[in-house]
């Protein structure tokens, strides 16, 4: 071997055991900088599912997201293999990555209309530069000048190797507690094909509810085993709370009231949206309007117009009417425009002489679903029992994850995917 090939490959495995090395305890669906905004990962052409690909098939991913700063910074990302649990498998990235370890992301583009003034930036993937190669759970890093200790922000990321089927259904729960007020997922899991020596310590299943990890259900095992077929139907688990359909707000334009903005003030530097004060409808019968199931997505109402860098930000001020505030308790405004997190960005704050808790988010031009909800001290599930309500019949997408680790494996193989809606088949 060459001096020249000893050191290239040298520095190869060292950035790789360093990429390694700083991957610690980093919270998924994370932003980290407060002048990040609008992170949207999502397949391409569908700006509302959660970023899967197939392994080994042509399936890409946008990522795109805004700097308030205006300028131009150096963000590079990595892909960090991770278990069922998201914590990192413990396997070199040169075994689950064809490329390069860290990449810079060098599409970008400067505002041109906005008050704010932004630079939005784009990536693909997968890439030339970055190809997951095995199936499982990705965590997608992007950081400031190389050093992986600056984080911006993270994102999930799936990669399906389909080789389970599965098939199932929602119903309305046995249990007359729950009857009339949350939804129950039935299916089975076939793995003819995979070479399965017990599935009860090989196999993991996770259930999402409209795209979430905040309430996801963890670790099914299931009820029956027969041969290669595994049937999930115990009668009290795979429950959620159904919820309702989720509150909306077109903020497409600020130059149209839409019908829930009750005022839009302009000012030199900024934009001020009020909505109408949000009712308590916990105890108001089920309304079917179609929704988004929680998301939101960029857009401008006028043609001609890029939302990427000509959509416009804007103070929006949101108020939920309570006569008394919840004790022992804090409110937020919580969906995809809070990454599905509960924190400062997206609690509300008690003003007792109008009897109603109030927040202010910065969100750029867009089509945007929202729920509140209380989150009780010390707790970590956010609970919309007494604020929006559970009504088994509000529709739901519910998605089916299989992982599967292999004897003497190292990490967990995403193997079967499935979505079911509520309304399906009534």
């Amino acid at each position: 071997m060459t001096p020249a090939k000893f050191l290239l490959l040298s520095g190869l495995v060292l950035i790789a055991a360093s990429a390694s090395a700083q991957v610690g305890p980093v919270t998924p669906d994370h932003i980290y900088l407060d002048n990040i905004k609008t992170v949207k990962f999502t397949p391409q052409g569908n700006m509302l599912s959660l970023p899967v690909i197939a392994l080994g098939g042509g399936d890409h991913l946008e990522l795109g997201f805004d700097d308030l700063d205006g300028d131009v910074k150096d963000y590079y990302y990595t892909l960090v293999l991770c278990n069922a649990d998201w914590k990192p498998a413990n396997i070199n990235p040169f075994d689950y990555l064809q490329g390069f370890m860290e990449n810079r992301i060098d599409d970008y583009h400067y505002s041109t209309l906005p008050l704010q003034h932004y630079t939005h930036y784009k990536l693909t993937l997968p890439n030339n530069n970055c190809h997951p190669t095995r199936s499982g759970n990705y965590l997608l890093k992007v950081y400031l000048n190389g050093d992986t200790s600056q984080l911006a922000f993270t994102s999930r990321m799936l990669v399906v190797d389909n080789k389970a089927i599965i098939k199932g259904s929602i119903q309305q729960p046995i249990n007359p507690k729950v009857f009339q007020s949350d939804q129950k997922v039935n299916f089975s899991v076939s793995l003819q094909g995979v070479n399965v020596n017990n599935a009860l310590s090989q196999v993991k299943v996770f259930i999402l509810q409209n795209d979430r990890w905040d309430n996801a259900i963890r670790n099914i095992k299931p009820t029956f085993i027969k041969g290669t077929e595994l049937e999930y139907n115990t009668e009290n688990d795979c429950i959620f709370p159904a919820g309702k359909e989720w509150r909306w707000v077109d903020l497409r334009s600020f130059r149209l009231q839409t019908e829930r903005v009750a005022n839009i003030n302009y000012e030199k530097n900024q934009t001020d949206v009020y909505l109408l004060p949000d009712q308590n409808r916990s105890h108001e019968r089920y309304l079917y309007r179609r929704d988004l199931n929680g998301h939101f997505y960029p857009s401008i109402l006028e043609q001609g117009y890029n939302p990427d860098f000509e959509g416009d930000y804007a103070r929006v001020h949101f108020t939920f009417i309570a006569p008394q505030p919840f004790a022992g308790s804090e409110v937020y405004v919580f969906g995809e425009l809070s990454r599905y997190e509960c924190n400062a960005s997206n609690r509300m704050t008690y003003n007792g002489a109008k009897g109603v808790y109030e927040a202010t988010l910065y969100l750029k031009q867009g089509y945007y679903n929202y729920m509140y909800g209380v989150m009780p001290a010390g707790q970590h599930e956010l609970d919309m029992d007494n604020t929006e309500g559970n009504w088994w019949e509000a529709d739901n997408n519910y998605t089916i994850l299989v992982y599967f680790r292999p004897l003497g494996g190292r990490a967990d193989e995403l193997i079967g995917m499935r979505t079911l809606n509520s309304l399906e088949n009534r």
